[in-house]
């Protein structure tokens, strides 16, 4: 496509495109495997965020408003092209809202939003602890830990950690200086994945992203921590087939 998106398996015969924003510190490659699994459902486009992988050395985004411009002025939207649907997880959840809030503005509004591992922004605690623009690095890795998301070689190897953390501090900082915006309640039905045991995110919380949206809304708990998707692969492509205009679910959970 071009500079910030990808796509790993085409299906332009899936009739819907989803567009997928990685989590904090995240690339394309964190959605490969659920790329594979929802191919031939919807068409996966997964945003490359500057700054890694084969855009290390371009500056990073400063905010999603940044990162949404970019997208969208990149995403092909003429009257012959697939409707789009949105998916998010953790910081990913934050940009993928804020694009559906702007394609609603623009009046081509996405055919469903999906929301994983964050709480609703008008309803989200303050994070606990300091700003990460005031956290050493171990701080920070400390932080990784806890969410279980990077494998504990990695954390463990300062050659590598000197590669991944610059985008991980980048990124958080997009978390830490986010300001939600009260505005019209979105039209497109609101689909929310949530791990039980995710120490970011309560059910509850999750299930507050409710407010956003005057169309179907539906809250999935699953067992895990924050990074729970890759666990419940054919569950999640099941829930993305049956939330879409005419799709059908593929499995019973």
């Amino acid at each position: 496509m071009g500079d910030w998106i990808r796509c790993y398996h085409p299906a332009s015969e899936a009739g819907v495109r989803l567009l997928c924003f990685p989590h904090a510190g995240g690339s394309v490659s964190a959605y490969h495997a659920m790329s594979a699994a929802v191919t031939g459902v919807v068409e996966p486009l997964i945003v490359q965020y500057p700054g890694r992988q084969d855009r290390f050395g371009e500056p990073f985004a400063a905010g999603p408003d940044e990162i949404v411009d970019a997208v969208l002025d990149e995403l092909p939207q003429g009257p012959g092209d697939a409707p789009l649907a949105l998916f998010g997880h953790s910081m990913g959840a934050l940009v993928a809202f804020e694009a559906a809030r702007r394609l609603e503005a623009e009046g081509r509004p996405p055919v469903a939003l999906f929301l994983s591992g964050r709480a609703a922004p008008a309803v989200a605690r303050p994070a606990a602890g300091r700003a990460v623009r005031d956290m050493t690095d171990a701080e920070l890795v400390e932080e990784m830990r806890k969410l279980s998301g990077t494998a504990d070689e990695l954390l463990d190897s300062p050659e590598l950690v000197s590669l991944f953390l610059p985008p991980m501090r980048a990124d958080y900082q997009i978390v830490d200086d986010y300001v939600y915006r009260p505005g019209k309640a979105l039209s497109c039905p609101v689909v929310v994945l949530t791990g039980d045991s995710d120490p970011r995110v309560t059910p509850d919380e999750a299930r507050a992203w409710e407010s956003e949206t005057r169309g179907a809304f539906s809250c999935h708990v699953l067992a895990g921590g924050h990074f729970f998707l890759d666990s419940h692969l054919p569950y999640v492509a099941s829930v993305i087939a049956s939330s879409l205009p005419d799709r059908k679910a593929m499995t019973t959970p």
